[in-house]
C-alpha cells in the first residue's frame, strides 16, 4: 500500500474517531440538560474544620440561558445569577446591586465552593468548544466507560487546558471528570454517583468536586428535584425576573 493511501486511511480513521467521541459527548450532554430544565439542588461545602450548606433553584434553556436562585441560608437567600448568551450577572439584594461578571471570572470559585462560575452557568459547551478524542475504555465503579479527551478549540470561551471525561457506555452518564490547566497539571476531579431515576431519566444525582491541591476538602452538589422540557421562554431569563423570581 502506498504512503498516500496509508495517510488517507489514517486520516479517515482519526476523523471517524473524533466524530464518534463528539457524538458520545453530545448524547451525555443532551441527556443531562434537555432542551430546558428546572432543578432544586443542595450544595455542601466541606472543609477540615467547617461545613456549609446552600440550597438553590435553577432554570436553563439550552446552553444560552440559565438562572440560579439561592434559597438558603438566610444571609444569601434571594441572591441570583443570570446568564444570557455570553454575559453573566449576579443580583445581590442585600446591597440592591447587580454585578456583571466578566469572562475572566469564569474560573473563580462559585459561592466559595470548589465549583467554578463556569461549572454552574456553563459558559462553555463540552460539545462545541472542544475537540474530542477517544482514549482507552476503562472501568469506573463496575461500569465500562468511554474515556474522552477534550482539548479546547482556539478562541473558545474555555477555562481549562484539557479535560478527561469518563462516560458510561450503557447509559451515557458522565461518571468521572478530570480538569487540567494549560500546563497540564490536574486542578479538579469531579466524581458523579447516586445514579437513579429523576425527571423521567436515569442520571447521577450527586456531584463531588475535589481540588487536586487539597484532597481534604470538597464540594458536593445533590439534585433533589429535576424536570425537563418545560415551557420556558427567553424572556424568563431577564434582569427584571432575576430580581423577583422565587
Amino acid at each position: 500500500m502506498s504512503n498516500l493511501l496509508v495517510t488517507f486511511f489514517v486520516s479517515v480513521s482519526l476523523l471517524s474517531q473524533a466524530q464518534t467521541a463528539k457524538e458520545i459527548m453530545k448524547k451525555m450532554d443532551d441527556k443531562m440538560q434537555g432542551n430546558s430544565n428546572r432543578s432544586v439542588m443542595k450544595m455542601t461545602i466541606e472543609r477540615p474544620d467547617w461545613k456549609r450548606e446552600v440550597t438553590m433553584q435553577a432554570w436553563a434553556l439550552g446552553r444560552s440561558y440559565s438562572m440560579i436562585l439561592i434559597t438558603a441560608p438566610a444571609r444569601d437567600k434571594g441572591q441570583a445569577f443570570l446568564k444570557r448568551t455570553n454575559e453573566m450577572w449576579n443580583w445581590q439584594p442585600s446591597i440592591d446591586r447587580v454585578v456583571k461578571l466578566p469572562p475572566s471570572m469564569m474560573l473563580q470559585s462559585w459561592m466559595g465552593s470548589d465549583f467554578t462560575n463556569d461549572d454552574l452557568v456553563k459558559e462553555s459547551s463540552v460539545v462545541e468548544d472542544y475537540s474530542h478524542t477517544l482514549k482507552n475504555d476503562t472501568l469506573i465503579d463496575g461500569r465500562m466507560a468511554y474515556q474522552i479527551e477534550l482539548i479546547p478549540k482556539p478562541d473558545a470561551p474555555v477555562v481549562w487546558g484539557k479535560v478527561l471525561s469518563f462516560i458510561d457506555k450503557k447509559e451515557f452518564n458522565q461518571l468521572l471528570v478530570r480538569y487540567y490547566d494549560e500546563e497540564g497539571e490536574l486542578v479538579n476531579t469531579m466524581v458523579l454517583s447516586d445514579i437513579k431515576s429523576i425527571g423521567g431519566r436515569i442520571l447521577p444525582c450527586r456531584l463531588e468536586m475535589i481540588p487536586a491541591e487539597n484532597a481534604k476538602q470538597k464540594t458536593i452538589i445533590e439534585y433533589l428535584e429535576l424536570e425537563f422540557e418545560l415551557n420556558l421562554k427567553e424572556d424568563f431569563f431577564s434582569m427584571q425576573n432575576m430580581k423577583r423570581v422565587r
